[in-house]
């Protein structure tokens, strides 16, 4: 049943980013920029053909693989999680990584780009979409996680098992 419960979250996070992305599609292609807080952020449709910051523009078949390596590795991984409470930050973080690689996957596989939307004018920061937001912010708390929270002996699950 908890996989189940992890299963129907991803699908849900997916959800909420594609509905955000096709409203982007409809509502900001073609259009100027909508200002939401003057001169701080605004809405603004870009085709991101490349990866974070736009590096490496058209290289789609990279991402695909990256990817797909990076949830296979993400679920083995999550498989392995002892079910105590200590480690449900380490599931909601595989829910929300999953959920914002995928996101983005799905829009490279249907569109050939990414959709993104969001964009801080104040700071010029990189035009962003909810997927991405899923990953900064999964990644910012593992890692703070695994610096902070974590011991070294809480990770021992994912030594490999001797065979006897």
């Amino acid at each position: 049943m908890k996989h189940v419960r992890v299963f129907i979250s991803i699908v849900l996070l997916l959800a909420i980013d594609q509905m955000t992305k096709a409203a982007a599609v409809v509502c900001l292609s073609g259009k100027e920029a909508i200002p939401v807080l003057k001169d701080i952020f605004e809405l603004q449709y870009v085709e991101n053909r490349g990866a974070a910051f736009g590096i490496l523009q058209n290289q789609q078949w990279l991402f695909f693989i990256i990817t797909v390596a990076a949830v296979v590795l993400l679920t083995v991984v999550y498989k392995k999680l002892p079910a105590e409470k200590k480690y449900r930050p380490l599931r909601l973080c595989y829910i929300f990584l999953c959920a914002g690689a995928v996101g983005n996957l799905i829009d490279r596989v249907v569109r050939g780009f990414v959709v993104d939307f969001f964009y801080f004018k104040l700071i010029d920061f990189p035009v962003f979409n909810v997927a991405d937001i899923y990953v900064t912010v999964s990644m910012a708390v593992l890692f703070f996680l695994i610096l902070v929270y974590y011991k070294e002996d809480d990770f021992a699950f994912l030594e490999k098992r001797k065979q006897g």
